[in-house]
């Protein structure tokens, strides 16, 4: 006898998974520690009219699926109209058997709109009319799409230039129920772009790059900031002097103001010349790269930590091939150091499956910060949803298995804090 599709009880296999998930963390708050999301958007309470503007206008995940299943780029990232863009996106959905590009969109559906319905091109007409309709209504602006999933906290995603002005304006909106906070994005100022590190070095009146870090980091904290942030493709600290001086000075910047350091790891981004030329950056043509060196992020933990110096910090892998390293990595600097939530091309079932297996073979699942979006979609909470399953299915297997207490209380306990209570201590902690 087949399954519901995607019903209540959705990767929920045994009782004991149902009710972990539906009695201690379906109703839990969402602390989003980092993702992609205009700040302008959310000061702005910006109302969306359609599925492709809310879906399509700047999701990259989609965008890829679109290209490999032979979109042509008009329908993707051109200028064709609205309902044929998401007509070409519903054309791809029913393809994606065993995406997690599947299940978000229906998670989102179901959430959002309380439509059951299968998204194909047999029912796109439909869907679509009946979504542009509910959005003529209330409750389709960013600050309600937002608090109708229970977002407590946002860290976006902010280069060390920016004005802040959009953060300032949400801290004065008292319409606004949760906290958006700035991360510190300093990529291109570790040496790769000159003329980035002039213009900031303009805007705070100095000629010393690591004067600027300073003043930028005293106007970020200012502004609430709690974390920063760090992309790396090839990790090269102790290898490129310039980096190096430059990340030793910002741990150390960090750890002085209580900032969390997240670093990731693996990425090798705008691989396409002509998307990039056409589109810009972040068009979706981005891939798995290099194993990371653990020498390399030893070093640089081991010298912070040496130093007294040693933020708060996340460690982020693209490669799942990293993740007893950076597991093992993250307890050698335990508790400050935590191995991250699967990320990007792992962000999917056998993908978290897989993160959260290393954490309790090799580290201490009970005390990981969770699970965040990385997302430009203000529809992409449901995320959260599809970590908490997949948490609360894997635990119940090992209790179905006999390799842990049938201790409901004691599970529930974890599980809570995994998917919010560690969060908000870890970030929070100053």
């Amino acid at each position: 006898m087949s399954k519901v599709f995607m019903d209540r009880d959705f990767l929920l296999k045994n009782d004991f998974a149902k009710k972990l998930y539906h009695e201690y963390v379906e109703g839990e708050p969402i602390f989003d520690y980092h993702n992609h999301l205009s700040p302008r958007d959310i000061a702005e309470h910006r109302c969306f009219h359609d599925l492709t503007e809310l879906w399509l206008e700047t999701d990259h995940y989609k965008w890829r699926a679109m290209r490999a299943n032979g979109i042509s780029e008009d329908l993707v990232t051109g200028n064709a109209p609205a309902y044929q863009k998401f007509l070409a996106w519903a054309s791809v959905v029913p393809k994606l058997i065993g995406s997690p590009l599947y299940h978000w969109t229906h998670l989102e559906l179901q959430r959002y709109f309380g439509i059951t319905d299968v998204l194909s091109p047999a029912t796109a007409e439909d869907i679509w009319s009946r979504t542009s309709e509910m959005m003529k209504g209330d409750g389709f602006d960013t600050v309600s799409l937002l608090t109708k999933m229970n977002v407590r906290v946002l860290c976006t995603t902010d280069d060390p230039a920016d004005t802040l002005e959009w953060h300032k304006k949400i801290s004065e909106d008292d319409t606004i129920p949760f906290r958006v906070f700035p991360s510190f994005r300093p990529d291109k100022y570790l040496g790769s772009d000159p003329e980035a590190e002039k213009r900031l070095c303009e805007k705070y009146g100095t000629d010393d790059l690591l004067e600027a870090f300073s003043k930028a980091l005293d106007h970020f904290c200012a502004n609430g900031c709690i974390v920063s942030d760090h992309g790396f493709g090839l990790f090269e600290y102790g290898k490129d002097p310039v980096l190096t001086e430059r990340l030793d000075f910002l741990g150390k910047q960090y750890a002085e103001r209580g900032i969390a350091m997240q670093l990731h790891f693996g990425a090798i981004r705008n691989t396409v010349p002509s998307l990039k030329a056409g589109f810009g950056p972040d068009a979706g043509a981005d891939s798995v790269g290099f194993t990371t060196d653990s020498s390399c992020i030893a070093a640089f933990l081991g010298k912070l930590e040496g130093e007294g110096s040693l933020p708060r910090t996340v460690l982020y892998d693209l490669d799942p091939s990293d993740n007893a390293m950076l597991s093992t990595m993250a307890g050698n600097f335990a508790p400050k150091v935590q191995f991250g939530a699967a990320w990007w091309f792992n962000d999917h079932l056998r993908g978290i499956t897989r993160q959260l297996d290393e954490l309790m073979e090799t580290n201490a699942l009970a005390c990981s910060v969770g699970m965040l979006t990385d997302s430009r979609s203000f529809t992409s909470f449901p995320r959260h949803e599809y970590f908490r399953r997949i948490l609360c299915a894997r635990l119940s297997e090992l209790v179905e298995n006999g390799e842990y207490p049938e201790d409901i209380a004691a599970v529930g306990s974890i599980v809570k804090d995994v998917c919010y209570g560690n969060a908000e201590r870890f970030f929070l902690k100053h």
